[in-house]
C-alpha cells in the first residue's frame, strides 16, 4: 500500500504543504486586491464613501444622499386636498364629469356608474418663495414649501391597495420582489452594527386603515439579512428584547458565540448564504440588546422638542411618536426608515377622513423635516411623502375612489431641488399631461441621489437579471439640485 503522505488529522486543521500552497495564492490575491483598492475609484474619480459598505464596489455618481424616509400614506391620500389645487374641477362640483376625459377608461369601482365631479372642499393658497399651492389642510408642510420638491404628474400601474404598495416598493407586482429599503441594505449597507439597517413603523388613524402586508418590506429573492425589520411603535419596540430571568449579559454571549461557532463550522461544508445571516442576525440581536432600549428612551428629548413633533406621550403608537424616532434612527445609521400611517382609504365621508389624516401627520412630518435641517442632516437625508396612488375627480358617494393616471407626492432634502413643482395633470386633475414621472422613474431618481445606476444595482435570480426598476425608469434629472 502507498504510504500517506499527510497522516489523517482534525479535519480542520491544515497541513504545512497545504499552507505554503494556499499562501501562495493568498499572496497573489492580496496583489490583486491591492490593485483593486487602487481602482476603487468610479469614474469621474468617485472615491467609495466610508458609509458604503454593501455588495457595490464603488458609488457610480456623486453621493448626494446616505439615508431614506419613506413616510407612506397608506391608503391614497387625496391629491386634491393635498397638493394639487384644480379651481375648474371646483366649478364643476357636482355635475357630470365630461365623458372626454373617461371615455373607454377602466375606472376602478366607479365602473358604469353616473360620474360627477367632486371639487375640492378645502382651499388652496400659495406659499413661500417659490408660490407652491398646498391645501390649508397642511398648514406646517405649507411654511416648508421652498424646501418641498412636490410631484403632481405621479402615475402607477396598479389600481388596488396590496398591488400598488408591492408596485412602490419593489418596483413590481411579482411576490418575492425585493423592497426598496432592501435594496439599499443590499447595495449600501449601513452605516450602523447595533441596528437593522432597513427598520419599518406603523400607525393608524380614526379612519381608511387599509391593511399592509409583511410582504411590502420583504427582502425578496436577497439574502434575509436584507429584509426590513417591523418595529413595534407601542410598548418595547422589539420583542424579548431582554434577557430571559436568570440569565446574564454574560451567560448570553457565551451562547452567541457558540452558536456562531456551530454555524462557521456548517458554513465551511455549505455556500448557503442564510448561513451568514443567521450568524449576522445572531450577533445583532445580542447588540440590539444595549441599542434598542437607549434608542427608545426619550426621556433625553427636551420638552420642547416633543411639543415640535405634537409628541403627547412618548412611544404612543402616533405618527408623531414615530416620527421622532426615525429622526433618532437616522442619527444612528439606518440606510431606510419606512413610516406607515394607514387613514387614507376615503371611498366615504372623505372631508372628516381628510382633516383627521391631515391632521396626524402635518406637524411630525414638517416637524421632522424641519429638525434634520437644524442638525445639518437633511442635506444628506432622502424624504419621500405620499401614497401607493391618488383619487379620482369624480365622487364616490361622500369619497373618492382609486386613481393611477395622476397623483401627487413630495420629496425633500437629499440632493433634491427645494421649491420646486415638478409635472401637472390635465385641468379636472384626471390624467398626468406634463413631465410624467412613473414609478420608476422616481426609483431610478432616488437610487442615482445614492449615488447608484438603477440599471447597475441587479441580483441573479433564475437566470435573469432582477433589479428594483426592471427594464424601465428614467432619472428625473429637473428635480436635482
Amino acid at each position: 500500500m502507498k504510504p500517506q503522505i499527510f497522516p489523517p488529522a482534525d479535519p480542520f486543521s491544515i497541513h504545512r504543504r497545504a499552507f505554503l500552497t494556499q499562501s501562495a495564492f493568498g499572496l497573489g490575491g492580496l496583489g490583486y486586491a491591492l490593485l483593486q483598492g487602487a481602482a476603487q475609484a468610479a469614474p469621474g474619480g468617485l472615491v467609495k464613501p466610508a458609509h458604503w459598505h454593501g455588495s457595490l464596489q464603488s458609488p457610480h455618481f456623486p453621493v448626494k444622499a446616505k439615508r431614506v424616509i419613506f413616510l407612506c400614506m397608506a391608503g391614497g391620500p387625496s391629491q386634491f386636498e393635498s397638493f394639487d389645487w384644480k379651481p375648474r374641477l371646483k366649478e364643476l362640483h357636482d355635475q357630470p364629469f365630461p365623458e372626454s376625459f373617461t371615455k373607454g377608461q377602466q375606472i376602478a369601482q366607479l365602473q358604469n356608474a353616473v360620474l360627477k365631479a367632486r371639487g375640492s372642499f378645502t382651499a388652496f393658497q400659495k406659499h413661500g418663495q417659490s408660490g407652491a399651492e398646498i391645501s390649508d389642510l397642511f398648514p406646517r408642510l405649507a411654511g416648508l414649501a421652498d424646501d418641498l420638491c412636490i410631484i403632481r404628474s405621479m402615475q402607477t400601474e396598479q389600481i388596488n391597495h396590496d398591488t400598488a404598495h408591492a408596485f412602490m416598493n419593489t418596483g413590481s407586482i411579482i411576490k418575492g420582489r425585493p423592497s426598496m429599503g432592501s435594496w439599499l441594505s443590499y447595495g449600501l449597507g449601513a452605516e450602523t452594527q447595533d441596528l437593522p439597517g432597513f427598520i419599518v413603523l406603523t400607525s393608524a388613524g380614526k379612519s381608511g386603515q387599509q391593511p399592509i402586508s409583511a410582504r411590502q418590506w420583504s427582502s425578496g429573492v436577497l439574502p434575509s439579512r436584507h429584509q426590513g425589520i417591523l418595529f413595534q411603535s407601542k410598548g418595547d419596540a422589539v420583542h424579548y428584547i431582554g434577557n430571559p430571568e436568570g440569565v446574564c449579559q454574560s451567560t448570553q454571549r457565551q451562547v452567541v458565540e457558540e452558536i456562531q461557532r456551530m454555524n462557521g463550522l456548517l458554513a465551511a461544508e455549505q455556500n448557503d448564504p442564510e448561513i451568514a445571516t443567521r450568524t449576522a442576525q445572531y450577533e445583532l440581536a445580542f447588540k440590539m440588546q444595549s441599542s434598542v432600549p437607549d434608542l427608545t428612551d426619550f426621556s433625553k428629548e427636551s420638552p420642547a422638542m416633543l411639543d415640535l413633533y405634537g409628541v403627547k406621550e412618548p412611544g404612543d403608537g402616533s405618527f408623531a411618536s414615530n416620527c421622532l424616532l426615525a429622526r433618532r434612527l437616522a442619527e444612528r445609521g439606518v440606510r431606510m426608515i419606512q413610516l406607515y400611517h394607514r387613514a387614507w382609504d376615503h371611498h366615504s365621508n372623505l372631508e372628516a377622513g381628510m382633516k383627521n389624516g391631515a391632521a396626524d401627520v402635518d406637524q411630525a412630518s414638517a416637524a421632522l423635516i424641519k429638525d434634520l435641517k437644524e442638525r445639518g442632516m437633511l442635506e444628506d437625508t432622502l424624504i419621500l411623502w405620499g401614497g401607493e396612488f391618488g383619487r379620482t375627480p369624480m365622487g364616490q358617494g361622500t369619497g373618492r375612489d382609486h386613481h393611477i393616471l395622476g397623483f401627487s407626492v413630495f420629496l425633500a432634502g437629499g440632493g433634491i431641488k427645494g421649491g420646486v413643482t415638478h409635472g401637472a395633470t390635465d385641468e379636472l386633475g384626471y390624467r398626468a399631461v406634463e413631465d410624467v414621472v412613473s414609478v420608476h422613474d422616481l426609483h431610478a431618481t432616488m437610487l442615482a441621489l445614492l449615488g447608484i445606476d438603477h440599471h447597475r444595482l441587479s441580483t441573479k435570480f433564475q437566470g435573469l437579471d432582477v433589479r428594483l426598476t426592471g427594464i424601465a425608469g428614467n432619472v428625473v434629472k429637473e428635480i436635482m439640485a
